[in-house]
């Protein structure tokens, strides 16, 4: 469903570092992929990059056979609203929306009704055990109930490629683990896949298999 090739990045020009060097990916429907890395060490570039969130150097990814880096932005924008869920490490909670309106929000994007966005926000709520916070703005949450919101929001529009970053940093140890299942329950509930990066070994074991990203590269976990 995803194959990545040949996927570079720098930043800072000819003389700045190189993140991402030649990485190649792929992940079939009913994968779900940890990624493990530093701080710094590309795990997010990585994510915004398959996400078509920002472009590589060199290379090229393709979702379900559409070439992302090829795309221009109104498509790569269409694929993300339809066909990928981001749960972004800061959140990216809209302020002046309710906690059930910012994660019926994809759904509404995608031409639902109303009402039948309404009750999968409800849905998507309930599983991350906040129901009762449906109508708190954002500012009245605290930073883990502002993860599992933007956890919920990822998962509303039942998307193909789940993409994670850091999805319980700010999470207790329980809480942590009921997302962790969330996660892999609703990738194999709709058919689609996933990764998830993350400096967390124990986040990690929760995917099927792990990878390592290290100086740049992507390798296979080592026994």
């Amino acid at each position: 469903m995803l194959r990545v090739r040949g996927l570079s990045k720098s930043y800072g020009g000819a003389r700045g570092r190189r993140v991402l060097a030649g990485i190649d990916l792929d992940l079939a429907r009913g994968d779900y992929l940890a990624i493990r890395g530093e701080s710094g060490s590309g795990k997010s570039t990585l994510l915004n990059l398959i996400a078509g969130l920002d472009q590589p150097d060199a290379g090229t990814i393709a979702l379900d056979g559409v070439e992302l880096t090829a795309a221009g932005d109104d498509q790569r924008t269409r694929i993300r609203r339809s066909d990928i869920g981001f749960v972004f490490q800061a959140f990216h909670l809209l302020p002046h929306l309710t906690v059930a309106a910012n994660v019926a929000l994809p759904l509404r994007l995608n031409g639902a009704a109303a009402g039948a966005a309404h009750a999968r926000a409800t849905e998507m709520l309930t599983a991350v055990g906040l129901a009762d916070r449906a109508e708190c703005q954002p500012r009245e949450l605290s930073g883990g109930e502002m993860q599992r919101v933007a956890i919920a929001r990822a998962l509303a529009h039942r998307p193909k490629l789940v993409l994670a970053d850091e999805p319980t940093g700010n999470l207790d140890a329980d809480s942590a683990a009921q997302i962790l299942t969330l996660l892999r329950e609703q990738i194999a509930a709709n058919a689609g896949a996933g990764i998830l990066v993350t400096h967390s070994a124990a986040a990690a074991a929760s995917a099927q298999r792990v990878m390592v990203l290290a100086a740049g590269g992507l390798r296979a976990r080592s026994a």
